[in-house]
């Protein structure tokens, strides 16, 4: 998914509890299923920031002179602007965006008797 372009609201929205646990049946699941992809996304932004960052660092061994470049001050003030990762994740996840799987749940008959 790409972040950018996303309809997930930037502030806090109150969610539907019944909402969350339906596809799962346990609301303690989905929300370990909404933590792990908030922290994929968290890494993806994170790199994708660096990355920008990157091109316009400049490396001076000099700790007197610090220079502040215009552009990588609008890039970081535009990801600061983005919707937080868990406001993706929890998006995703209702809108049925993210795949998952229960590998307990997959093996049938294993440990039975």
């Amino acid at each position: 998914m790409d972040y950018r372009k996303s309809k997930a609201p930037s502030n806090t929205v109150t969610r539907d509890v019944q909402e969350l646990w339906k596809d799962t049946d346990n609301i303690y699941e989905s929300v370990a299923i909404i933590a792990k992809r908030a922290n994929q996304i968290s890494v993806e932004i994170k790199q994708d920031l660096n990355k920008k960052l990157a091109e316009f660092a400049s490396y001076n061994d000099s700790l007197e002179e610090v220079f502040e470049n215009r552009e990588q001050i609008e890039i970081s003030r535009y990801y600061e602007k983005l919707p937080k990762p868990t406001l993706l994740a929890t998006e995703e996840f209702l809108n049925n965006s993210i795949y998952w799987r229960d590998p307990s749940k997959d093996v049938k008959g294993e440990y039975e008797d």
